[in-house]
């Protein structure tokens, strides 16, 4: 199945994000001002650093954190190491954040930050430095009541643990809140590392329910194959899902008749790759979109479903694992064939979730163990897709627009109740 598809447009998502809250609010009535506050970002911090390599030379890094709003707590948000990474990039990833947030009814902000770099490209002592060196250039606003940033696109626990050092470095003392996503060792949470394909595999069985179908006979594709989609596939497998195509930034595999993903992430630890897993045929991330499945789950990047192939999307059902995999464009062609999106800001919100569990424990100096994480997580999800589906119903509208009203209400209302200061 290595049949070639058109790449995706290079839509703006900034302005994505825009449309999608510009939508809700006239759904909500939001007045002028109101809609003027939440429609922008408050704060973008852009850093232009050095980092001096292994052969001694020096080389610049241009760097973002963007706080979008800071209403009902501190600002929370990844950080994202990709050579694609640009300010409009992470403002709609920090407004994405701030619904995410709401959506789960968690006390924060939403916030978001990257540095323009191929990490592959580094060593992993220039990798340490660079890290190092954008955590001290934005610690003049980050920190556990400000600013928590957290894993994303190319980092993970060892940069999170590099910029929790950083900090504590620069402050004198400890401060194991300022990430979220550490290793166990150092204030790290359990349940962390899975939380946001745990999320995404509870709401897919939510939406089974909720449109009568048995996971035992629904086939799924997954796009992406890293922390999230790689955990979402184990998951759903689990739950009795035949997942039948996975990719990852190399490309794709495919089984019509289902794939062991337990056995699919051995061969890719052995071999880097999931090209020539047994029994398969190669596909890439475009045309695994297209495959013939029951639910396929973008789980990479965004801008990967748009009006060019939202037309040829054989699915029924959409679980979005990424931040902004689909278009408005193609929001609009999918809902006229009649296909069920469960958005990004509620089905991978278990990240954010369980994030703030871990910044809660960090604060208390008090842990949880796994299995209670796992449930609590699953009552949070559970409550949030509920939610959704009420205003979607109640409004007669998609489950993005039921997941919009449910969020952009909460943050309005918050912000009506503070004021506008002075």
């Amino acid at each position: 199945m290595s049949v070639a598809a058109a790449a995706p447009a290079l839509d703006n998502p900034w302005h994505n994000a825009q449309a999608q809250f510009d939508q809700a609010a006239e759904l909500l009535g939001l007045h002028q001002g109101l809609r003027a506050v939440l429609r922008e970002v408050r704060r973008e911090f852009t850093v232009r650093f050095p980092v001096k390599m292994d052969d001694g030379s020096l080389r610049m890094y241009e760097g973002y954190r963007v706080q979008h709003n800071l209403t009902r707590g501190p600002a929370k948000g990844g950080l994202r190491f990709h050579p694609q990474v640009s300010l409009d990039e992470v403002k709609a990833l920090a407004m994405w954040m701030t619904w995410k947030c709401a959506i789960a009814n968690l006390p924060f902000g939403g916030a978001k930050g990257g540095v323009i770099v191929d990490p592959a490209e580094l060593s992993h002592r220039e990798l340490e430095r660079l890290t190092r060196r954008f955590a001290s250039e934005i610690a003049v606003l980050i920190g556990p009541e400000s600013d928590i940033p957290a894993p994303d696109v190319n980092t993970n626990a060892e940069i999170m643990a590099w910029i929790m050092d950083t900090v504590s470095m620069e402050s004198g003392f400890s401060v194991p809140a300022v990430v979220t996503g550490k290793p166990l060792e150092i204030g790290g949470s359990e349940g962390r590392f899975s939380a946001t394909g745990r999320g995404v595999t509870i709401v897919a069985l939510e939406a089974c329910r909720r449109l009568g179908r048995d996971p035992a006979s629904t086939t799924v594709a997954v796009q992406g194959f890293g922390n999230v989609g790689g955990t979402a596939a184990k998951l759903m497998s689990a739950e009795g899902f035949r997942v039948c195509a996975v990719s990852d930034v190399f490309g794709g595999i495919y089984s019509a008749a289902g794939l062991d993903v337990g056995a699919v992430m051995a061969h890719r630890a052995e071999y880097g790759r999931l090209e020539g897993f047994p029994g398969t045929e190669p596909v890439s991330n475009e045309a695994l979109l297209e495959l013939p499945v029951d639910m396929l789950v973008p789980a990479a990047l965004e801008n990967q479903i748009t009006a060019r192939n939202a037309g040829r999307i054989a699915a029924s059902l959409i679980i979005e694992g990424a931040n902004g995999p689909t278009t408005p464009d193609a929001d609009h062609i999918l809902e006229k064939r009649g296909i069920v999106v469960v958005p990004d800001i509620l089905a991978n919100a278990g990240g954010v979730t369980v994030s703030y569990f871990e910044w809660v424990q960090d604060i208390q100096s008090f842990f949880w163990e796994e299995g209670e994480i796992n449930a609590k997580l699953e009552k949070v999800m559970r409550k949030a897709f509920a939610q959704t589906c009420e205003q979607a119903d109640a409004h007669n509208t998609s489950l993005r627009m039921g997941a919009y009203l449910v969020a952009v209400k909460r943050v309005a209302d918050a912000t009506s109740v503070r004021g506008i200061y002075p």
